[in-house]
């Protein structure tokens, strides 16, 4: 079986495949009479319909890539809330030549840009919950493609 190593996860590296969330310092604003730091626009949710937030939790499971989705009509942002790090695995097209995988921090989200092949959440530890903002709506939103299993290796 193939090893998929990550890479860290950076903005520059992800940005073929969307935003990576996370208190960036070019990004805070004072508000609030100087009680609250504002990381403002750090993702652009992509729908066609109503966005919508939910809490996914995700659990440990082999750390490998045997399959893709898509949601082609909105994007979809997943944001730890437990603190630990986490993969994120995309691929610019739907075969499993083209799979990166990121080592994401317990401080950083990603938001996938519509379209955009990936692996549903790999949790590294113990189960986390994640805050998602997608959409919800009309018409088909998930695409789905198997292949043989890729091997994950857990950090850089």
């Amino acid at each position: 079986m193939t090893m998929l190593r990550p890479e860290i996860l950076t903005a520059e590296a992800f940005a073929p495949f969307g935003d990576v969330i996370e208190a960036r310092p070019d990004s805070a604003v004072e508000i609030n009479a100087g009680y609250t730091t504002r990381f403002h626009a750090l993702a652009q949710v992509q729908t066609d319909d109503a966005a919508i937030i939910s809490i996914f939790r995700g659990r440990p499971r082999a750390l490998e890539a045997a399959m893709l989705e898509c949601h082609p009509l909105g994007s979809q942002a997943f944001v730890p809330l437990g603190g630990q790090a986490w993969l994120a695995v995309v691929a610019e097209t739907p075969d499993a030549s083209a799979l990166r995988a990121f080592y994401c921090r317990g401080d950083q989200g990603v938001n996938y840009r519509a379209g955009v092949w990936h692996h549903p959440l790999l949790v590294l530890g113990a189960a986390q919950d994640f805050l998602i903002v997608d959409r919800a709506g009309r018409g088909p939103n998930l695409q789905e493609v198997f292949f043989d299993p890729v091997a994950i290796a857990a950090a850089p």
